[in-house]
């Protein structure tokens, strides 16, 4: 097979790696040459780091290496068989290079965006033949992280998309199929790991170290909310969150946090400026909880905190909801849903297994306790669940 993939940034050059490892012929366009030539660097880095661990040897390494070919023209991906776009999230920017990409390619040529929560729908309908476009959401790093979501629009063929799903599995990785809907299934799904987590923050009832560290020590996630918005860049996890807020017509259930806010205005983006919810001398991770941004939690927290339970489980129930309501939506399946979150974001458990090893009873009784606190339409319980509970029913029967 021919691939062609426009963007040579992290992602693109990831899934460029993917699709040469599994044999296919790869162009990486982009207009940079720059970016082409740092591209070519660092895959050869990450080849020799291969060989080191013994994953594969010199003979493979040229032949994933020879398996790409890097250009700076759009024509050049003439004949591929398969076009998958990783450029910045900007609707206006990718309908153009679809439309143009469209003149270049073959009627039979499928043409996905690596979009990450825009809707496919809308790219497609920069298309002459709307039917062959599809998204395929890789996640970084694209040749590490098992999950790729598929997302057909209403638009696209089914013949585009079981072609689609058996060429990414046979890319070796597992697909979850996903309703075109803002999110897809891990943005939408996992904004209370974030957002339940800032709002706990903002209540003063944990710190940023108090609240990773229950969602490390009870529930074994690898890494706590704050720590993994640090990693993935404050601006970036701000943005997305306000783009599914906005997107589902501003329900309360996925507001913004305006800590999040002013930490990204600020220029406190985490890691990659060195100051976030945490400050990081070299690899070392530094509590800020002395810092005037982190000082309004209640004193009580100083002599020990112990409401490490209270904590996991809100977020931890706001997760399962969202997962419920997910299914309760027809996004995807269960087993997607549950695959998507352990294999898209590394979650220890899927968040519907959790809720049948938690309770379903549980679950609700939890959400409507948080609804009668605070009355507010963001804890509503998933109608899902409460069907479950009177039926008695459990997730993957």
């Amino acid at each position: 097979m021919k691939v062609g993939i426009i963007g040579s940034g992290t992602m693109g050059s990831g899934i460029a790696q993917v699709a040469a490892t599994s044999g296919c012929k790869v162009k990486l366009y982009d207009t940079n040459k720059d970016a082409l030539n740092k591209s070519k660097v660092a895959l050869e880095k990450v080849l020799l780091r291969l060989i080191e661990k013994g994953r594969i040897d010199s003979e493979e390494k040229n032949r994933i290496q020879n398996n790409i070919t890097y250009v700076n023209s759009l024509k050049e991906l003439s004949d591929s068989d398969l076009t998958i776009e990783a450029i910045v999230e900007n609707i206006e920017i990718k309908q153009k290079v679809f439309s143009e990409l469209e003149s270049y390619v073959s009627e039979e040529c499928i043409i996905a965006s690596n979009t990450s929560s825009l809707s496919i729908a809308s790219i497609a309908s920069s298309l002459q033949k709307p039917e062959r476009c599809i998204g395929i959401h890789f996640f970084n790093p694209a040749p590490l992280m098992r999950l790729v979501e598929v997302i057909p629009a209403i638009q696209t063929s089914d013949k585009v998309l079981q072609k689609t799903v058996t060429t990414i599995n046979e890319w070796k990785k597992t697909v979850a199929v996903a309703k075109d809907t803002p999110g897809f299934i891990v943005n939408r799904v996992a904004r209370p790991f974030y957002g339940e987590a800032l709002r706990i923050y903002e209540e003063g009832i944990a710190s940023f170290q108090e609240i990773d560290s229950a969602m490390k020590e009870l529930g074994e996630f690898r890494m706590g909310p704050f720590e993994l918005m640090d990693f993935i860049g404050n601006d970036v996890n701000y943005t997305v969150t306000e783009t599914v807020y906005n997107a589902f017509y501003q329900d309360p259930r996925y507001k913004p946090s305006f800590t999040q806010q002013r930490l990204s205005e600020a220029g406190y983006l985490g890691r990659k400026t060195g100051k976030g919810y945490y400050n990081y001398n070299g690899n070392v991770i530094q509590s800020d909880s002395e810092e005037s941004h982190d000082s309004t939690c209640h004193p009580e927290l100083d002599s020990g905190f112990n409401n490490k339970e209270e904590v996991f489980n809100r977020i931890l129930v706001m997760l399962i909801n969202e997962a419920a309501d997910a299914l309760f939506w027809n996004i995807a399946s269960a087993e997607d849903i549950d695959n998507a979150m352990t294999k898209g974001v590394n979650y220890p458990k899927g968040l519907l297994a959790w809720a049948n090893e938690k309770g379903i009873g549980w679950c609700v009784e939890k959400m409507d306790k948080l609804y009668n606190e605070y009355h507010e339409d963001r804890y509503r319980c998933s109608p899902l669940l409460r069907k479950m509970t009177r039926e008695n029913k459990m997730f993957f029967n």
